[in-house]
């Protein structure tokens, strides 16, 4: 477990030097990209929002869960590697973090705003940290940290996103700045994706709940248009010739969505999955509906190679994750153990004065089925 520290510039110094080994370790991942997270938004028949993802990677994240108190003091990386943005948590947040280090990955707040990072490859482009203003500058990987304890909405995070600067901020020895955008969802239902594209940030509310990784979202919207005759409903049957040609089976609405492991055909699948979803009460139900969605887009070791008879460092759903966005309840399952484990953040102390870190440590072995006894 982290300890807080009574002094900011403590904390701030600590924070860069945490930063630095983040981007050792996130430059490793250059010989497998992680192009595979899938992101989405579930309504519920009460009015409320589920929120699930996919984490992949070609390498270990060694992923904890943590919860961050509230008035805990942190700091961002900025030009250089040196101490950028600091802060004081306003909401308590729960979420995964990467690496042993205090900064989330993915998560959800106290108040049911959440959201994650996913991986942009050949699209982000960060500011220049030469022309940043280190009070207000951040390394990629603080930028989620710096929403969910910040902001209980998206409406203010989109509102306060003028006052920050993403900035490049690579591994000295490596040269590497790891390539991010983010999606964030409310309690409310109104999601958000963020691209930092060409050094500025871009902002696009996102009706449809649902994001990917590269292109960038205005393509994927875009890219929807392929795809407007596909329906959950199944196809009427057609006369030719005077006969009736009737589909093989359920589903025939569906024929031609695509199905294979790139960001796109992913994009259309989880948007497809997300609408037409019949929706359940909040709590276990909508959270077990999201599993099975989720469940459709996990990847096995060894389904995607990058070729020339490589094989180390495959890409694979390391975990995946559940936020209950009205019972603020966040739930995750790993590769390793497929159980659907809680964290209630409500039963939380979340005025702590240290972070809470539980580390996911598998039980694969299935306990044994118990028959009455005659």
């Amino acid at each position: 477990m982290f300890e807080a520290k009574s002094k900011r510039r403590t904390l701030a110094g600590r924070g860069a030097r945490l930063g630095v080994s983040l981007a050792v370790a996130l430059s490793l991942a250059l010989g497998a990209p992680a192009q595979a997270c899938t992101s989405f938004l579930l309504g519920t028949s009460d009015g409320a929002y589920v929120y699930g993802r996919t984490m992949e990677f070609g390498f270990k994240l060694a992923s904890d869960v943590m919860v961050i108190p509230r008035h805990f003091a942190l700091a961002g990386t900025g030009p250089g590697g040196k101490p950028g943005i600091a802060w004081t948590s306003t909401y308590a947040a729960v979420g995964m973090n990467a690496f042993g280090l205090p900064v989330l990955t993915d998560g959800m707040n106290e108040k049911g705003l959440a959201g994650g990072i996913l991986y942009f490859p050949d699209y982000a482009g960060y500011a220049d940290p030469a022309k940043a203003d280190p009070k207000s500058a951040m390394a990629p990987w603080d930028f989620l940290t710096w929403a969910l304890t910040n902001f209980a909405t998206v409406a203010e995070v989109k509102a306060a996103l003028a006052g920050i600067t993403i900035v490049d901020v690579a591994q000295p020895q490596m040269g590497i700045t790891p390539p991010f955008h983010y999606t964030l969802h409310d309690a409310g239902g109104a999601s958000l994706v963020i691209e930092p594209v060409g050094g500025e940030l871009k902002v696009y509310d996102n009706p449809f709940g649902v994001m990917t990784n590269a292109p960038d979202f205005s393509w994927h919207l875009t890219n929807l248009k392929n795809y407007v005759k596909l329906s959950p409903v199944n196809a009427p049957d057609i006369k030719v010739g005077g006969q009736t040609i009737s589909s093989f089976g359920q589903g025939s609405g569906l024929l031609g969505i695509p199905g294979d492991p790139t960001p796109p055909s992913r994009f259309i699948r989880a948007l497809g999955y997300a609408m037409s979803a019949q929706k359940l009460p909040s709590g276990e139900p909508s959270v077990r509906l999201a599993e099975h969605i989720l469940n459709n887009f996990d990847i096995p070791v060894g389904f995607i190679q990058p070729g020339g008879g490589s094989t180390a460092d495959l890409e694979y759903t390391q975990w995946s994750s559940v936020a209950d966005l009205k019972n603020r309840r966040y739930y995750v399952k790993t590769y390793d153990d497929q159980v659907l484990r809680a964290v209630d953040l409500t039963s939380f102390d979340l005025d702590a004065k240290a972070l809470a870190v539980a580390p996911l440590k598998p039980m694969p072995t299935p306990p044994p089925l118990a028959f009455p006894k005659p």
